[in-house]
């Protein structure tokens, strides 16, 4: 089981202004060919790199599930997006602040792994399929509860059941809250009144965001994120590609960035 420190804050230093265009910094976040993302090639197939020890600099972790794999693969949906969707918000943010991420450099994890707790923000891709053991959701509580903030990506209605599910495992006394254009977290860098994310194929209807408060207390942090009927990763994936119109690229970078700057700042 994970032993967490109670985690501070993060101050960031010298933050870029929220009204600067991510359209302007696209370049920096050229995706691969191909269409293996959308179910014609099976993935990217990447290797799944080794992770990088914490050193205080911001690193993207990305949640497993089951056993660690080799490669990406379409077949193990955790894997979904890697490693391309991470790199190019990384790059995103480099060039839209002072963050100073790493950028190839990425970390997949397991939910009971002893280093997670140094790393203040956790991104899981397809949890509608996501299960653990008892040993991983007692540790991800703690993570949770010591200060991280965990973003959940990629499902849609017939996967938010097990979804629920697996969450009330790991704070049986949580209530999801809806998120509208009011929550702070669509203010956290980039002014975003009116969530809109354009849906991908396989996507029906609006996208829908939920969230869960410490302590179910709407004054406090939010501790978890779940961007419901939408993959806002599969926009960051294929940014530069001219697969998807640079706009919906756009909005899908502006929502990402707010979620990470929010889990920092809060």
């Amino acid at each position: 089981m994970i032993r967490c420190l109670r985690r501070r804050p993060v101050r960031l230093a010298a933050i870029a202004a929220g009204g600067v265009l991510v359209g302007a910094v696209l370049a920096a976040a050229q995706g691969r060919g191909g269409f293996g993302g959308f179910g014609f090639g099976g993935g990217s197939g990447a290797p799944i790199a080794p992770n990088v020890g914490y050193d205080g600099r911001f690193t993207f972790v990305r949640l497993r599930y089951g056993p660690p794999i080799p490669y990406q693969t379409q077949r193990v949906p955790w894997s979904h997006d890697y490693p391309e969707g991470e790199h190019n918000l990384m790059k995103i943010l480099t060039e839209i602040s002072d963050l100073g991420p790493r950028i190839e450099e990425t970390n997949v994890m397991a939910l009971d792994d002893p280093e997670l707790c140094k790393f203040p923000v956790a991104y899981m891709a397809e949890p509608g399929r996501w299960y653990m053991t008892d040993d991983e959701a007692k540790s991800f509580r703690a993570y949770l509860l010591k200060g991280g903030f965990a973003i959940f990506d990629d499902f849609r209605r017939r996967d938010w059941d097990n979804f629920e599910a697996q969450i009330r495992r790991v704070l049986p006394e949580a209530r999801f809250v809806e998120l509208t254009g009011e929550h702070p977290i669509f203010h956290a860098f980039f002014e975003i009144p009116h969530p809109e994310l354009d849906a991908q194929y396989y996507d029906r209807g609006e996208p829908i965001f939920r969230g869960i408060y410490e302590d179910n207390d709407p004054q406090k942090r939010l501790m978890v994120v779940a961007a419901y009927n939408t993959d806002i990763s599969e926009f960051w994936e294929w940014s530069g590609t001219g697969f998807k119109p640079i706009t919906e690229s756009n909005e899908a970078f502006k929502v990402g960035v707010n979620f990470f700057m929010y889990g920092l700042t809060h």
